[in-house]
């Protein structure tokens, strides 16, 4: 069942001055201790006993004692107080130096090609700051995720994003292994993929992703088919490479595959471009430091 809550304006007002006289046991002490005069903390307790509806102190000529009311409001304001102290320095704390839990959502094929290189030389470089990596392939909602930021091909990010380039553009290439050709033979042209056995992607809205290539100015989208749907790169690059089908994989994740001869590239002539991987973040306020350092770290790694 839901409930109704009201927002109690000045809930708090007034409490660090009773804490104040209530740990010193004097106005004027207390008063010392936060730069004000006697009677601004004196007509700040009555403004909080008047709000609370109870007398929270006992007042002489010689002492300050506190009432029962008055105790039980400290047993209970002062360990709540000293915890929102503690918060307000610990928020404070990661707005002013790399520190706290850095998450990036990120695709599983980004983390061998940009991440491991660098994993190790940030944690060293930034050990205050804890790192955490969620591998997936789904497009996640940042905000509603819990990410600090995101790592995804520049196509797929949102406009009202901030962007910074990882990678400079690379393209997208079909991959075969020597088997498979040896089999089925190369193709030549794109049409020529229609008697392929082609192996493809579905993305994170449901889609499955057509292959694209050059065309003149623009760019054509071939439709394919084959034995295999896969939701990720990694996948698609291991089944090529056991002679499944051709795949068209971003040519870094092949890269590797392809220098070790176990992979080979087609139609290298009419490879679509991708403007390359991108960090982004909503960005529409000032940028955590610990998030700031894994931004530069990334950009100055080799």
């Amino acid at each position: 069942m839901k409930q109704n809550y009201t927002i109690r304006h000045g809930a708090l007002e007034g409490v660090e001055v009773f804490l104040a006289v209530a740990r010193r046991r004097s106005f004027r002490r207390a008063a010392a201790d936060l730069g004000v005069t006697p009677s601004a903390v004196s007509q700040s307790v009555r403004a909080l006993e008047a709000r609370i509806g109870a007398a929270l102190f006992v007042r002489t000529t010689r002492s300050v004692g506190l009432t029962e009311a008055g105790q039980r409001f400290l047993d209970r304001a002062g360990p709540a107080f000293d915890e929102i102290v503690a918060a307000g320095e610990a928020a404070r704390d990661l707005g002013q130096r790399p520190t706290g839990l850095l998450r990036l959502s990120v695709p599983r094929a980004v983390v061998p090609l940009i991440l491991e290189p660098m994993i190790a030389s940030f944690c060293q470089a930034y050990p205050e700051i804890e790192l955490e990596i969620a591998a997936s392939d789904e497009m996640v909602d940042l905000a509603t995720g819990g990410f600090d930021a995101g790592i995804r091909l520049g196509q797929f990010i949102a406009a009202d994003m901030i962007a910074v380039r990882l990678t400079p553009p690379f393209p997208f290439v079909v991959i075969g292994s020597p088997d498979y050709f040896e089999r089925h033979g190369r193709p030549e042209h794109v049409e020529d993929l229609r008697h392929h056995a082609c192996l493809r992607l579905r993305r994170s809205n449901g889609a499955i992703a057509p292959w694209s290539f050059i065309d003149g100015n623009g760019t054509i989208e071939a439709l394919v088919s084959g034995p295999l749907i896969a939701h990720d790169y990694p996948t698609l690059v291991g089944a090529a490479m056991r002679g499944v089908g051709l795949a068209q994989i971003p040519r870094p994740v092949a890269e590797g595959s392809i220098a070790a001869g176990k992979l080979k590239p087609v139609l290298d002539g009419v490879s679509a471009t991708t403007p390359g991987v991108f960090l982004y973040h909503p960005g529409k306020r000032q940028v955590l430091p610990k998030l700031r350092a894994f931004i530069d770290h990334a950009k100055s790694a080799p």
